[in-house]
């Protein structure tokens, strides 16, 4: 059902930046850390200020759910791990630090599984050292636990943070071992239920609940905070819900009247858990274009296998009216692009309502929203964005902090020639920006679906839908690159910049296999698609070659309007399968080229990037925003750059401080 994120293609690594600038603020391992920045913020007036605080606060208090979902085991994982690290006094220093650098994964992930691969991630510290850290932290300050319960605890989480073939894959489309997708996925949408049990059962809340079965029969655990009058009860991440609930009152309180609506919309969605409220909400959160704006709620469907469960998701953001134009000049031409697409009339969307684009720098991004998202376009459902319309975002903060992180390195050592080095060198943040635009603003909710299905597309394509709609859009934003219609509107400085779209399209092929050090599948939507354009291209055209020199592999393009070709051929067929449901056809499409890889090819790509010595994957460490407050009331909201996860992170747990 998702429709929508755009995540960094480019491969990143330390510039040599002063280091009180420098985005890239930390490390563990592969992993990097970039402190996101605002500008805008400061020029927004006081009340603004004041709204995007408590937007702020509801995000953190989202962002526990997530977790829960991820694993039923991970906020119990959490509040372990954080009493030690939040206690350091009396642990072995040592030890003390390998925990800590396990911590910071498990707060990047979400927790203990890799949020790209999906795998399983162990630490390196063992299980006795783990409970000896823990009873030092509980006589040295610690009141989380008494040491019995601390002791117990441990003992049941054993399995969960030291096995390795104990729930090794939060989300498994393509299960081995005679399990079925919903049993080797050890995310928290489902417990107890097979994909037989679900096919014979509807479910009323399908995106907000969690399906689980007792004593023989299945049973939906809504998603809602309850309403006060206690007519609907509380349900599945009350706590949270609620909590949010209460800030978004007083965000509302400093919304205009239209935003304020939008926001009480999503608070009766929270008590309720009532899916026509959450597609009320979206109606008039899509048509509203302010300034601080934000979105909060079980949105994006990627890590359920079946693609209908929403993960617990927020971020607030702030335009960015620097680079704005851009968003707006494209989202003006929607339905010139859409008369252009290389699919039949019968598909083809008229009337096409300009998506409200824009371009935004994040103040905070929790639960199932990570810094590797530099492109979204909400909301995912059909019968909104068919009739209203949708909102496009280009996250510009999160695209500096990448571009000031990265440098060369990995280009001259992947790229397949020195004319793509010379072009991607000059013109491949534009390329980056641009593909980013076209992919959220024309790609998500381009094209018409055949009026005989009865149920959005996800119902028909299943597991595929997701992989499925982000290549449509990489290949909406791959066919109009070269377009005339962008350098009529000035958004185009060279036809080089297509030329480093395309290069970067296809080297990205090669480069993500660094992501999944485990394996010979693919399990993540976006990596899915981008081997499924790249692998059909090379099938269909001969446009794009794999060549070897020296031991190294490259992906080379031999012809750049073959490959376009060949985008448009993938692009139309793509559009047949959404508009008719066609599961046969896109399962074959993704199996074929989407998901196996070679595992000697992977493990050459990844020494190659150890001897780069650069990050193979991104968290993000968000904006500060903090009330000063005077009897009571805020006066002042100002905003800093902490540059420590570890502080941002202990931070949001104590608002659930007991």
């Amino acid at each position: 059902m998702s429709i929508g994120r755009f995540l960094a293609l480019t491969a990143l690594g330390a510039l040599a930046w002063p280091q009180e600038s420098n985005p890239l603020v930390d490390r563990v391992g592969s992993t990097g850390f970039l402190q996101i920045e605002a500008d805008s913020f400061r020029s927004l007036p006081p009340n603004q200020q004041e709204l995007a605080y408590w937007l702020s606060q509801a995000a953190i208090a989202i962002d526990p759910i997530f977790y829960d979902q991820c694993s039923r085991f991970g906020l119990r994982q959490k509040r372990a791990l954080e009493m030690i690290v939040a206690h350091p006094a009396g642990v072995n220093r040592p030890v003390y630090e390998k925990i800590l650098a396990f911590t910071k994964l498990f707060w990047a992930n979400r927790g203990n599984h890799n949020e790209t691969t999906a795998q399983k991630f162990l630490p390196d510290f063992s299980f006795d050292d783990l409970r000896a850290a823990g009873l030092a932290a509980l006589r040295h300050g610690s009141t989380g636990f008494t040491e019995a319960a601390f002791l117990k605890e441990l003992d049941q989480l054993k399995p969960s943070l030291f096995d390795p073939n104990f729930e090794p894959l939060v989300t498994a489309k393509a299960p081995r071992g005679g399990l079925d997708i919903l049993q080797a996925s050890s995310n928290n949408y489902y417990f107890g239920v097979t994909l037989a049990d679900v096919s014979k059962f509807t479910e009323r809340y399908p995106l907000n609940s969690r399906l689980v079965k007792v004593d023989g029969r299945l049973e939906e655990q809504v998603y809602r905070a309850g309403t006060p009058d206690h007519k609907i009860a509380p349900g599945l991440y009350a706590e949270y819900l609620a909590k949010a609930n209460s800030y978004f009152e007083k965000a509302a309180e400093k919304a205009d009247p239209a935003q304020a609506q939008v926001i009480r919309d999503l608070i009766r969605f929270y008590q309720a858990g009532d899916p026509r409220d959450w597609i009320h909400f979206g109606v008039d959160w899509v048509q509203n274009n302010a300034a601080v704006d934000f979105d909060n709620g079980f949105i994006e469907v990627y890590r359920d296998a079946r693609g209908l469960k929403g993960s617990s998701q927020a971020f607030v953001t702030v335009t960015d009216n620097r680079v704005n134009s851009m968003m707006a000049k494209i989202g003006a031409a929607a339905q010139y692009f859409e008369d252009r697409a290389p699919w039949p009339q019968l598909y083809k969307k008229q009337g096409v309502k300009p998506p409200l684009a824009r371009a935004v720098e994040a103040l905070i991004e929790t639960g199932d929203f990570h810094v590797t998202t530099v492109g979204d376009n909400l909301p995912n459902e059909d019968e909104i964005h068919e009739k209203y319309g949708s909102k496009s975002f280009l996250f510009t903060g999160t695209s500096r902090a990448f571009s000031h992180a990265e440098g060369t390195r990995a280009i001259e050592e992947f790229a397949a020639s020195k004319d793509e080095v010379d072009i991607v060198r000059k013109y491949g943040d534009e390329a980056e920006d641009l593909m980013t635009a076209l992919h959220e603003i024309i790609g998500h909710g381009s094209g018409k679906l055949n009026p005989k299905l009865t149920h959005d597309p996800a119902y028909y394509l299943k597991q595929y839908y997701s992989t499925l709609e982000e290549a449509r859009a990489d290949l909406m934003a791959l066919w109009n690159a070269g377009d005339p219609k962008l350098k009529e509107l000035g958004l185009i400085s060279s036809p080089d910049v297509v030329k480093a779209m395309y290069y970067n399209a296809a080297r990205v092929a090669l480069t993500q296999l660094r992501r999944n050090p485990k394996g010979d599948t693919l399990e993540e939507d976006h990596e899915r698609d981008r081997q499924l354009i790249v692998n059909y291209i090379r099938d269909k055209t001969g446009a794009i070659v794999e060549e070897s020199r020296g031991g190294k592999t490259y992906l080379a393009i031999r012809d750049f309007e073959k490959m376009r070709q060949g985008v448009g051929q993938l692009l139309a067929e793509l559009m047949r399968i959404k508009a008719e449901g066609d599961f046969n056809a896109i399962q074959s499409l993704i199996d074929k080229y989407g998901v196996h890889f070679d595992p000697a090819l992977r493990d050459q790509v990844i020494e190659r990037y150890k001897k780069l010595g650069l990050p193979t994957y991104w968290a993000g460490i968000n904006p500060e925003l903090t009330g000063r407050a005077v009897n009571g009331k805020i006066e002042k909201v100002e905003i800093s750059y902490p540059r420590d996860i570890v502080k941002q992170q202990l931070g949001y747990s104590r608002m659930y401080a007991k």
